[in-house]
């Protein structure tokens, strides 16, 4: 192991979920290029999942770059399918806290061969890190994964409650416009309403489990002696600016894909996050297509749609008439198998592929997209601006629908489906943002927020320097 005591030792505590993993792994592969000795700490669950899919073989060859895990807390279930996330909200915080303690203390035990754990970086939802942290007297970075707007909307749960705003009086409240109320009191938010803050408001139930465990955690921010955010500062400044007297010194260092760069050769670049294996064939399905002519459909890695709900997208991409690269995971229809009318694969097999899972930061910045038809997670919208793609925004829960909000009335870079999706509606969408003016005003928008992006996370941009402060400030 590392015979080199007195270097950096970080531990990085990601949240089980593809979309907290991926950015935090980055994270932690600029880390250790910048000198620090990592121990990157996963679930049991998906440290199998990561070993099954490819994505972290090569363990033995990195001295400085180990990979441990703790339990969840849950009982066995299957072993490739994405966890509840109500199951995960409950049972974190009631369980990992003190295998977390533990594997810190083995760390920092007489006869552990690495350097002593210098600082923790935690996913901001495990927060259960915090307790360890302050009990071990060792200093505790939070890492909030999503958007700056989608973390500003959780750190106002609790508003919402001394408001009287949640939970919803009446089931009726979700559908007869109450969620179109203006919400004109959050600083640094503009033009939102109730329903493009996180959607775990939505409920009649004082209880319960997600809008709690959200609301805790964000409660809990100011614990930890910096924030850092996968955003870049040009992007969401009303938004800093404002959280900025609300938290800990905040490190803006988006996005990580474009800072994380830099990192071009070395045995980190053959890790990665991906929880599914990835199919790449579709890269080379994408060569020799005219540029900007296809259609690539993603929802992430936790929505969920009905069949029916499939249907209509699948037709309407079928009806737009453009190519499309549409990736199909194998749980993506709810307590069911995808089942595609086979007029429509029969239609559309020259013209569209269905993949598993596709490598799509490399599909993103590939000439051939046009649109991205996205569920609006962070990873996904940041990686199509770096793309320089617009979107068709089809959110599903959490904080994508404010992605969304924002991402079509202040960037200018998105239109929004319906949740009651119709594939008319599709088929007019995908064919204005690929042959209409609107989509082309976004596409210029698109490219100058990719332009931005570019100019911050290089050497002295923002990002770039912020990141360069982080390390000085809050890691050392």
């Amino acid at each position: 192991m590392d015979s080199n005591p007195e270097k950096p030792h970080v531990v990085c505590m990601s949240c089980p979920a593809q979309g907290h993993l991926t950015p935090m792994l980055k994270l932690a592969k600029l880390l250790h290029f910048r000198g620090f000795y990592i121990t990157f700490v996963n679930t049991h669950f998906n440290h199998k999942r990561l070993l099954r899919s490819g994505a972290i073989s090569s363990l033995d060859s990195l001295p400085d770059f180990r990979f441990e895990s703790i339990p969840d807390g849950l009982p066995p279930s299957d072993e490739d399918a994405t966890q509840d996330a109500r199951s995960l909200c409950d049972s974190i915080p009631k369980n990992c806290l003190p295998p977390f303690r533990d594997l810190i203390t083995k760390l920092n035990g007489p006869s552990s061969p690495t350097p002593k754990v210098s600082c923790i970086v935690s996913d901001g939802v495990m927060s259960f890190t915090l307790d360890a942290a302050k009990e071990l007297r060792i200093p505790e970075v939070l890492f909030w994964t999503p958007s700056a707007c989608g973390f500003m909307g959780y750190l106002h749960y609790q508003h919402l409650t001394e408001r009287g705003i949640f939970p919803l009086k009446d089931a009726t409240d979700l559908t007869n416009g109450y969620l179109d109320t203006p919400i004109d009191w959050i600083p640094g938010m503009k033009n939102v309403r109730l329903r493009d803050l996180p959607t775990f408001l939505r409920t009649l139930d004082p209880k319960d489990i997600m809008f709690n465990f959200a609301n805790h955690v964000a409660q809990r921010s100011s614990m930890g002696s910096a924030i850092i955010l996968n955003t870049f500062d040009e992007f969401e400044r009303s938004v800093l600016d404002a959280m900025a007297s609300m938290l800990p010194p905040i490190y803006t260092i988006g996005p990580l894909s474009l800072l994380s760069r830099q990192i071009t050769t070395g045995p980190l670049t053959s890790i990665s996050s991906n929880l599914w294996k990835e199919d790449t064939t579709c890269l080379e399905w994408l060569q020799g297509r005219e540029p900007r002519s296809v259609v690539y459909v993603s929802y992430g890695s936790i929505t969920v749609m009905t069949n029916e709900q499939l249907i209509e997208f699948a037709w309407g991409l079928a009806n737009s008439k453009h190519d499309f690269l549409w990736v199909i995971r194998p749980d993506l229809v709810k307590g069911d198998t995808v089942v595609l009318p086979q007029e429509f694969l029969d239609e559309t097999k020259e013209r569209g592929l269905l993949a598993s899972w596709c490598p799509q930061e490399a599909v993103l910045s590939h000439p051939s997209i046009g649109v991205f038809l996205t569920h609006s997670g962070w990873n996904s919208m940041l990686e199509s601006i770096c793309g320089g793609v617009p979107m068709i925004s089809w959110p599903f829960f959490a904080e994508q629908q404010t992605n969304c909000r924002y991402a079509c009335t202040e960037w200018g870079i998105g239109m929004e489906i319906d949740n009651n999706v119709k594939r008319g509606d599709v088929e007019k969408l995908v064919r204005e943002m690929m042959e209409g003016e609107k989509g082309k005003e976004m596409r210029r928008r698109v490219v100058e927020w990719k332009e931005s992006a570019i100019r911050a996370t290089q050497p002295g941009g923002s990002s770039f320097q912020n990141f360069d402060r982080l390390v000085r400030e809050a890691l050392l």
